[in-house]
C-alpha cells in the first residue's frame, strides 16, 4: 500500500515556484508542445484506512494529488483515464469552464479507461475541487483544485480535502437506502418545470408557484428589497431548523452509516501533522468532498476568521464553529501564536460526536493524540451562519428577468426530486444568456439539501422572507421548512445541472438542468 503524496501545505513561495513548478507549461498555456505527460491522471490507488485496505482512486497532477496553481493560469493539457472504470470528471466551482469540457453534462458520456480529454480554460480564483459525477465519488476520486488569490498574501496554504468512507461499494451503499440510480449515464435531460402537484405543495407564505413570484425579483436597495411573497422566518434561524417535521417525521441527516470520515485520506487514528510557522499566518482551504456528510470546522486554541465560501471572498467573519456542507469550501486565516504550539483542524459530523482532522504544528510542539469521537454530538446544520455572511463582491442590483420556484421533494422508495420529478422526466429551465435568474428553494422534505449549480457562482438573497446581500457561492445549503433564495447571471450557451450535492439523492432523482440558449 502506498500513502499518496498530498500538498495541503504550501506557502506562496511553494505555490508559485515548487508545487506548480512541475506543471508550469500547462498552467501557462504552453502545454500542448509536451501533450505525452498528462496534467490530470485518474487512477486507482490502496490505502490504509484504520489499518485496513481499501481500494480508492486518486486524481494526480503536476505536483501530486490535485492542482495547485495562481489567479491568472489556464488549465490546459489532457486529462489521462488510468483507472479501470469509465470517469465523468466535473471541474466544480469553475466559471470559465466550457460546458463541452465538462463531461458532468446532459449527454456528457464518460472517458473510457485508457482513454484522453483535452481541457483548456482559466481557471476560476479561490478554493474549488474536481470530482467524478458518479457514484465513484464515494470512493475518494476527487481532488482539490485550488487557484491563489493574485491578493492572498504571504499566508501559508494548508488543504484540507474531508471525505467520508466506506468499505462497501456505493452501489451497495445505494441499494441499503433503497434506491436506483436514476441517471448514471448523464444521458437524459432534468426536470425542471413545476407540475401542479408540486405547486400545490407551495410553503406557507411563498405565495402561488407562478406569476405571482415575479414579486420577488425586486433587488434593489443593495439586493435588499423587502420580497413580499417570501414569507417570514418565523421564530428566528437558529431555532428549530433542525427539528422541523415533513409528513409526520423528525428532520435528520447521516442516512449513510459511514466506517471513517478522512482528512486528507487519513483519520485522526494517524492524522496528518502540517508544520507551520511560529508567529505565522495560515489560510487554511477546507473543502467537504463528503458525498453525504456535512461537517461543523472547529479550530481550538485559535480564532480562526472566514475569508471565503466556495472560492468566493466574504467580508471576514468569526465563529466557534464553521458548518459545511456536502460540495462547499471555506477559507479560515488563522494566526499561528509567537510562542508555537500545535493546534488542531477538526471536522465534526453534524448530529453526530465522529470527527476527522489534522494538526498544525510549529518545530518542537508536542503532538498529542485527538480522539475520533467528541464528547457530545453536534446538532444538525442550519443557516445562522449562512445569514451573517456578507460577499465581498456582490452582485450588481438589479431586478430578476426570470424568477423559478424550486420544490425538493422526497417519495417512497428513496426517490428524491425536484419540482415533483427525477432527472428525466421533464424539461429543463430555460433562461438566455446575461439574464438574471431567481430560484427560490422550498424543502418540506426530512433532509437538508445542498443544491449546487454547475458553471456559476451565485448570491445567496434571501433566507425564510429577510432579503439580504449574502454570500456568493455555488453550493447552498437548504434545510428543512426554510426558504432559500439564490441569484446569478446567466453565463454562456450550454446545459448545466443544477443539483443536490448529496450523492445518494442525486444518484436517485434530485438532478435538473439549467438551459442557456
Amino acid at each position: 500500500m502506498t500513502r499518496p503524496k498530498h500538498l495541503s501545505s504550501v506557502s506562496r513561495r511553494t505555490v508559485l515556484a515548487g508545487g506548480a513548478a512541475a506543471g508550469a507549461l500547462a498552467l501557462s498555456g504552453g502545454w500542448s508542445r509536451v501533450l505525452a505527460a498528462p496534467l490530470i491522471t485518474v487512477e486507482n490507488l490502496t490505502i490504509d484506512v484504520n489499518g485496513k485496505a481499501a481500494k480508492v482512486f486518486a486524481v494526480k497532477g503536476p505536483g501530486g494529488e490535485g492542482i495547485f496553481a495562481k489567479e491568472g493560469d489556464r488549465l490546459a493539457g489532457s486529462v489521462l483515464n488510468a483507472s479501470q472504470v469509465p470517469a465523468v470528471m466535473h471541474w466544480h466551482g469553475q466559471i470559465f469552464a466550457p460546458a463541452d469540457q465538462d463531461r458532468a453534462r446532459p449527454d456528457g458520456g464518460e472517458l473510457a479507461p485508457g482513454g484522453t480529454d483535452q481541457v483548456d480554460f482559466l481557471l476560476t480564483p479561490g478554493t474549488h475541487w474536481m470530482h467524478s459525477h458518479t457514484l465513484s465519488e464515494q470512493q475518494l476520486l476527487a481532488a482539490p483544485l485550488v487557484t491563489r488569490e493574485a491578493d492572498a498574501g504571504d499566508a501559508q496554504d494548508v488543504v484540507v480535502m474531508l471525505h467520508d468512507f466506506s468499505f462497501r461499494s456505493p452501489e451497495e451503499i445505494l441499494a441499503g437506502l433503497g434506491g436506483a440510480n436514476a441517471h448514471g449515464g448523464h444521458g437524459a435531460h432534468g426536470a425542471t418545470q413545476p407540475t401542479q402537484a408540486a405547486v400545490g405543495m407551495a410553503m406557507p407564505g411563498m405565495g402561488h408557484a407562478g406569476q405571482g413570484m415575479g414579486a420577488m425579483g425586486g433587488m434593489g436597495g443593495g439586493m435588499m428589497g423587502a420580497g413580499q411573497n417570501a414569507g417570514h422566518m418565523g421564530h428566528g434561524m437558529g431555532a428549530g431548523m433542525g427539528a422541523g417535521m415533513s409528513g409526520g417525521m423528525m428532520a435528520h441527516a447521516n442516512d449513510v452509516d459511514y466506517d471513517a470520515f478522512l482528512a486528507n485520506r487519513r483519520t485522526l487514528v494517524d492524522p496528518e501533522v502540517v508544520k507551520v510557522e511560529k508567529g505565522g499566518q495560515v489560510r487554511l482551504r477546507i473543502i467537504n468532498g463528503g458525498t453525504a456528510t456535512a461537517f461543523f470546522v472547529t479550530v481550538p486554541g485559535l480564532k480562526p476568521r472566514c475569508v471565503a465560501v466556495d472560492g468566493s471572498p466574504c467580508v471576514p467573519l468569526e465563529a466557534d464553529a464553521f458548518p459545511l456542507a456536502q460540495g462547499q469550501r471555506i477559507d479560515l486565516l488563522v494566526d499561528i501564536p509567537a510562542s508555537g504550539g500545535a493546534f488542531p483542524v477538526l471536522a465534526q459530523v453534524e448530529a453526530s460526536p465522529r470527527r476527522t482532522g489534522l494538526v498544525l504544528a510549529t518545530a518542537g510542539a508536542t503532538v498529542a493524540r485527538i480522539a475520533d469521537t467528541a464528547d457530545r454530538p453536534q446538532g444538525l446544520l442550519d443557516l445562522t451562519f449562512e445569514a451573517r455572511l456578507s460577499a465581498g463582491k456582490p452582485l450588481a442590483p438589479r431586478r430578476a428577468d426570470k424568477v423559478f420556484p424550486i420544490m425538493l421533494g422526497e417519495e417512497a422508495g428513496y426517490r428524491w426530486t425536484i419540482n415533483g420529478r427525477t432527472y428525466g422526466e421533464g424539461r429543463p429551465f430555460a433562461v438566455s444568456p446575461g439574464e438574471r435568474v431567481e430560484m427560490t428553494f422550498m424543502n418540506p422534505t426530512t433532509m437538508s439539501h445542498p443544491m449546487h449549480l454547475h458553471g456559476h457562482h451565485f448570491q445567496v438573497v434571501g433566507i425564510g422572507g429577510r432579503r439580504f446581500s449574502g454570500a456568493v457561492r455555488d453550493t447552498v445549503m437548504v434545510p428543512p421548512h426554510m426558504p432559500v433564495t439564490i441569484a446569478f447571471d446567466a453565463g454562456p450557451k450550454g446545459e448545466w445541472f443544477l443539483h443536490c450535492h448529496h450523492l445518494y439523492h442525486m444518484a436517485t432523482g434530485m438532478m435538473a438542468v439549467v438551459k442557456i440558449a
